[in-house]
Formats: structure tokens, C-alpha cells, sequence
């Protein structure tokens, strides 16, 4: 299952106009906020339009588990709707405090597949006076490679962007085409690091077989990047890879040996990935308690890191560039640059 499209990109958006017009001018000092709430994660962001950019004044992040059992019971249990109402209770205390007079706040995977998606909607306006839109995988890849794009390692040949989420995992196809790169084509797998795991089940990648365990993962997530994998371009040896995700950034962690997260190290970074697939061979033969031990992955992300790590050697199965470019940016840095084109600013 997956969704996607070989070559029929998202409707062009308007580009802002060189230099900032007058209407960007009045609203140079407005905030604006990003709200991304995914299967495992809510996350915000607040910033103000600099020249060329923004400058993020406020964020918040935290691990919510949205889509818990959600691939078992097909419904947001109560519990995590409570959990998820909880962080977003913070994001609008956060947006009311910094005045964000603009702001977009959306839900993926979780709330699209859920029964009671739509119930939780109501319920998140209700209570936090937060609306969210539930978006398709194409705008959630879009906004994904909005937020991202300028990471992409030099060079005129196509590239791959992806983005591993909680419930499903967004693949895009891109070439170089003037200031923003134009989409070949883009899919999305049903296989985040939640539902993947979930599949597997957590006694299997914990006991005593959990390599083969992995290993049925990772060829899970192959066969879900099957149909994409038909639309890539083949023989080119100039390709390039960017991937924007938990799983990316904790990894390239690992592979610096920071003590602890620190994003200046990371953003941006360029990973030889030989040396990815080395720490996801590592990770998918420790035990829990081995890989909560890994500094930057900790408790909090030792059950589902081994997922991710199949999925993204699924990836670079189907995509062997030699370098991976990590982002600790996509769909909410996506959505603040939307925002501040509509207001004119050049970014």
C-alpha cells in the first residue's frame, strides 16, 4: 500500500518578489507559528521574517505517541488523545504568549488513518483552541521539502528527500530547477517508526532473534518503496540523499558521539552512508536497556529507533548514494516559509 505520483508535481506556489514589498514591510515584526502534530510527535515552532530567512523566537517539542496501538485497534485510544491534548495545550499557551497572529498547525498519518480522527479535531479546537488540518501525504511531502530543500548536498543531479515519521514515511523525487527544486515524483509508505514497530511486535525485536526480526522489517519497508523505487532514475552515479527525521538526527548523533543533542552539530551534517548502515547494524543487535544507553537516544527513543533504522536502510536499498545530508528541519520550517511568502517576504 502507499500512495504517490511519478512526475505531477504539487500546484506551483507564487514566488515571493525580489526584495521585500511594502506589505512584507508592514508585517515585519508579526510572528508566525508552525504546528506539526504527528503519530509520535507534537511539535511547534514560532519565528519572525529576517532578510533571507527567519529567526525562530520560540519552540516546543515533545513525544506525544498519537498513533499508540492505532495500527492494531484503528482508533487514537484515550490515552494518547489525552497526552496529545496535553502538549497542545502548551503550543497554544506558546502562540497566545508570543501574540503569532498567523500561524498553520497540521496533523498527519495518525489523524488521517484514525476512525476518530475527526472527533479528535474537535476536540483539540475545543479544548485548545487549536485547528488543525489533517493533511494528504502530498502536501505533508511538499511542506517537507519546502522546509528542507536547501540542505541538499551541491550538484545537478536528481535527489532523494524523505521523511520518517511515526505512522508512515514520505519519499520525494527532486531535481535541480532554479531556486527551489522541482518534484518528479513523490510516495508514501504506510511504515513509520510506530506502525512498523507495532507490526513486528516489541517481543521480537527485543528477544533473542531480533536480527532476523530487523531484517523482516527492513524488507517491509522495501516492498512498501517498491512502486517508488520504479521511478527513480537509474545508472546515475551523481545522485544525492537528504533525510529529515528523528531517525536521521539521532543517528547522526550516534556517529559524532555527542554526549548529548546539540542541532548546530547536526543540521546540515553530511554522513558517509556506509557508516549509517554500520550504526543500524549496531542498534538492531543491542537489547533495549544497550540502546537506552546510546547517549541521544535514551529511553524515550530505544523501542523505536531499531524501526527507523530498517526503514532507512530500506531506503538507501533503493537510493545508494554514498552520502546521506541530515536535516533537523521539514514540515514546520515548510510551513513558516509558506506563510511569510503569502506576507511577500523573500526568503
Amino acid at each position: 500500500m502507499g500512495q504517490g505520483e511519478p512526475a505531477k508535481a504539487p500546484p506551483p506556489r507564487r514566488r515571493a518578489k525580489r526584495g521585500n514589498s511594502p506589505h512584507a514591510r508592514r508585517h515585519q515584526d508579526r510572528s508566525y507559528g508552525a504546528l506539526d502534530l504527528g503519530t509520535n510527535n507534537c511539535r511547534l515552532l514560532i519565528a519572525r521574517p529576517t532578510p533571507g530567512g527567519f529567526t525562530v523566537i520560540d519552540a516546543f517539542s515533545r513525544i506525544v505517541r498519537l498513533g499508540e496501538n492505532l495500527s492494531t485497534s484503528g482508533r487514537l485510544s484515550d490515552e494518547a488523545m489525552d497526552r496529545a491534548v496535553g502538549a497542545l495545550s502548551v503550543c497554544s499557551q506558546k502562540l497566545r504568549r508570543r501574540n503569532v497572529t498567523l500561524a498553520r498547525s497540521v496533523a498527519t498519518e495518525a489523524c488521517r488513518r484514525a476512525v476518530n480522527g475527526r472527533q479528535f479535531i474537535d476536540r483539540v479546537r475545543r479544548e485548545t483552541g487549536i485547528a488543525l488540518d489533517i493533511i494528504a501525504p502530498q502536501e505533508e511531502a511538499r511542506l517537507a521539502v519546502l522546509g528542507c530543500h536547501t540542505l541538499l548536498g551541491p550538484g545537478d543531479g536528481p535527489a532523494v528527500i524523505f521523511d520518517i515519521g511515526g505512522g508512515s514515511t514520505e519519499l520525494v523525487l527532486v531535481e535541480p530547477e532554479g531556486r527551489e527544486p522541482k518534484i518528479r515524483a513523490w510516495w508514501s509508505a504506510p511504515w513509520g517508526v510506530v506502525s512498523l514497530t507495532e507490526s513486528e511486535g516489541r517481543e521480537a525485536i527485543e528477544g533473542p532473534d531480533r536480527v532476523k526480526a530487523y531484517e523482516r522489517m527492513r524488507e517491509r519497508a522495501r516492498r512498501g518503496f517498491a512502486r517508488f523505487a520504479e521511478w527513480l532514475p537509474k545508472d546515475r552515479d551523481d545522485i544525492r540523499l537528504l533525510g529529515t527525521s528523528g531517525t536521521v538526527t539521532t543517528l547522526a548523533s550516534v556517529y559524532l558521539q555527542l554526549p548529548a543533542y546539540d542541532r548546530k552539530q547536526v543540521d546540515g551534517l553530511k554522513v558517509p552512508t556506509d557508516s549509517m548502515r554500520d550504526i543500524s547494524t549496531l542498534i538492531s543487535e543491542l537489547d533495549f536497556s544497550g540502546r537506552a544507553a546510546l547517549p541521544c537516544i535514551g529511553e524515550d527513543r530505544a523501542d523505536m529507533v531499531v524501526a527507523g533504522c530498517a526503514i532507512l536502510e530500506a531506503i538507501l536499498d533503493i537510493w545508494p548514494a554514498a552520502e546521506l545530508g541530515v536535516a533537523d528541519r521539514g514540515i514546520r520550517e515548510g510551513i513558516l516559509r509558506s506563510l511569510m511568502a503569502r506576507d511577500g517576504h523573500r526568503l
